[in-house]
């Protein structure tokens, strides 16, 4: 399937999102995870440690990508006018040896994870900036074939 992740288009035979530790996930990962769930309207798959929903269907993750900037686009809402601002941003995140594969002994893949920052400060205070990564919620895109 074609994915294409804000202009950056990948070929891939599946997509995985995970919650990891979903019992110490943030608020906002369990949106993230049950914004792509109800789209999807699967029942996740159930690690140790995790819940992953696999997505096969090209059709899929483009209303998934916007499900979940919505939820990030609502987060940005609830900020505090005038004494808060929210933005996010994707980050990408790969790592693969010399064979490709991975550190987990898996074909290499691309990662995307989020990062929300928060500048808080009203008139006359000086702005305090703060970013947070939501370790919680990723998303995998797969190896679209083995390694050369």
């Amino acid at each position: 399937m074609r994915v294409d992740l804000y202009g950056l288009v990948l070929e891939t035979p599946q997509v995985t999102f995970h919650l990891w530790s979903p019992w110490r996930a943030a608020a906002l990962e369990h949106k993230l995870f049950d914004a792509v769930r109800d789209l999807t309207q699967t029942e996740p798959e159930a690690g140790p440690d995790e819940w992953r929903i696999h997505v096969t269907d090209p059709k899929i993750w483009r209303p998934a990508l916007q499900a979940i900037s919505r939820v990030l686009k609502g987060w940005q809402e609830e900020a505090d006018p005038g004494s808060e601002r929210r933005t996010w941003r994707w980050l990408l995140e790969g790592d693969t040896d010399t064979d490709g594969y991975d550190h987990a002994s898996e074909p290499a893949s691309l990662w995307g994870f989020i990062r929300v920052s928060l500048d808080r400060g009203g008139p006359g205070e000086p702005e305090k900036g703060e970013d947070l990564d939501l370790e919680g919620f990723g998303v995998r895109i797969c190896n679209s074939g083995k390694p050369r």
